[in-house]
């Protein structure tokens, strides 16, 4: 049969020319969907009105765009194909990612996470704070090598397969690795000890500022901006997460993909500050990135 009667055929039965306006105008619509919501639209509403209106709109652009055109099936693909190739050099995007995106679409990041807002009026001075910075000695080569043995030995496929997502989950390999090996250890009775990160990578061994101050550190050396937490018992880091729009991404790969038999039934617990910003747990007392607090007041905050 010609390429021409093939596509008349198609075109005269009613149903096979719907389903395919139907399928070509969903897969077309997922990718610039995904631009829109990464570079353009955020209203960051507590119900996902805005994610719904926006699909719906771009989707009956290219429905009414696919069935005006229906009868030239090739015209058709030639847009679907077009797009992927637009979206690819906007956002590293690419065919086998279209299933992956549209979990992402539909799935309610809004339900998987605790919010809690840091109030800076309540904040006190950082103690320690210039011992603690010197510590975070981000720029050791031991520490930089460290993290690179960590993003070659955790995640690596996943990484490959997820360009976009790939600065996040090397720093949740940066997570495993050192969370995997901590052995708590108290400091001297007399002072305090803050190591710096490059001594803690002999024995993976230390208080929770030792701790904080190694995890700010490594993933700081990759590119991450990271900060800590003093709660007066205890202090904490926390990983830069940005908008809504980028912790829809990372509550999906935590909660699906990285640690998904951990974090089942369990919800992630983060920080907004006074910029909106999101800020995620990376404390060790859970075997996750976004474990529960601790609950204790805030009451000094050291971004690095």
């Amino acid at each position: 049969m010609k390429l021409n009667q093939w596509q008349t055929t198609i075109y005269e039965n009613k149903w096979w020319s719907t389903a395919i306006v139907i399928v070509l105008s969903f897969l077309i619509s997922i990718p610039v969907f995904v631009f829109f919501r990464k570079n353009i639209f955020d209203l960051n509403w507590e119900i996902p009105i805005d994610k719904i209106v926006l699909f719906l709109l771009i989707f009956s652009v290219f429905f009414y765009l696919v069935y005006k055109f229906r009868k030239k099936l090739i015209l058709s693909f030639l847009i679907y194909l077009s797009t992927f190739i637009i979206a690819s050099l906007e956002g590293n995007y690419s065919f086998f990612k279209v299933v992956d995106a549209y979990r992402i679409i539909v799935y309610n990041a809004d339900d998987n996470y605790e919010n809690e807002a840091v109030k800076p009026n309540t904040l006190l001075p950082f103690p320690n704070k210039k011992r603690v910075e010197e510590s975070v000695d981000y720029l050791n080569p031991k520490v930089r090598n460290f993290a690179l043995y960590c993003v070659n030995k955790h995640f690596k496929k996943e990484a490959k397969l997820q360009p976009e997502n790939r600065k996040y989950i090397q720093y949740f390999a940066v997570f495993t690795e050192i969370n995997s090996r901590w052995n708590y250890v108290n400091d001297p009775k007399t002072d305090e000890y803050f190591a710096n990160a490059s001594e803690s990578l002999t024995y993976f061994s230390g208080d929770c500022d030792d701790h904080a101050i190694l995890m700010a550190a490594t993933i700081k050396s990759i590119g991450g901006t990271m900060r800590l937490i003093h709660t007066g018992r205890h202090m904490y880091p926390e990983l830069l997460i940005g908008k809504a729009k980028d912790l829809e991404q990372v509550v999906y790969i935590i909660k699906n993909e990285l640690f998904k038999n951990l974090t089942k039934g369990k919800v992630l617990f983060i920080h907004r500050d006074e910029d909106d910003k999101i800020w995620l747990n990376m404390d060790y007392t859970a075997h996750y990135p976004g474990g529960p607090f601790l609950g204790e007041e805030i009451l000094g905050i050291l971004r690095l």
